[in-house]
């Protein structure tokens, strides 16, 4: 019997789909100055500023964001170990950004998301959702049977 998909396992799928969604947005947009998704950033213009300051490296590191981020999200949602690791990696290092941009002053608004990043790395990290993980690289089979209960 195929084990359950821990919850908080499936609400990291759905982060990853929706920020592969957003960044892949988010890189279109800027790539089509005045286009249909210019409204988009109504809900941020200060990032609008930061991305158009970036150039067209802007645009290079969002694609490269929504194919890292499309990555966890496929290997996390067929029980990959390598896209559980590639989450763990884009949590890091935007807990490093938040911390960076918070400190340095930035942006000190980033550190609001720093025990957010904190927690969903504690959980990622706790010794059911690695042994969902380690336990095997490749998705169940129906006939497979694996304990994740703590």
């Amino acid at each position: 019997m195929r084990p359950r998909i821990p919850r908080g396992i499936i609400a990291a799928i759905v982060f990853f789909a929706a920020a592969t969604m957003v960044s892949g947005l988010a890189a279109v947009s800027l790539a089509t100055p005045g286009g249909p998704l210019e409204p988009m950033w109504m809900v941020n213009p200060r990032a609008r500023s930061g991305f158009e300051a970036m150039g067209p490296w802007a645009i290079a590191l969002l694609v490269g964001l929504c194919g890292c981020c499309a990555f966890a999200f496929w290997g996390m949602a067929s029980r990959r170990k390598g896209g559980y690791v590639a989450a763990l990696a884009i949590l890091g290092a935007n807990l490093a950004g938040d911390l960076f941009a918070g400190i340095s002053g930035a942006e000190t608004r980033a550190l609001l998301g720093v025990p957010i990043v904190l927690a969903l790395l504690a959980y990622l990290l706790s010794s059911r959702v690695r042994r969902y993980f380690v336990a095997t690289s490749r998705p169940l089979n129906p006939t497979e049977s694996i304990n994740t209960t703590s």
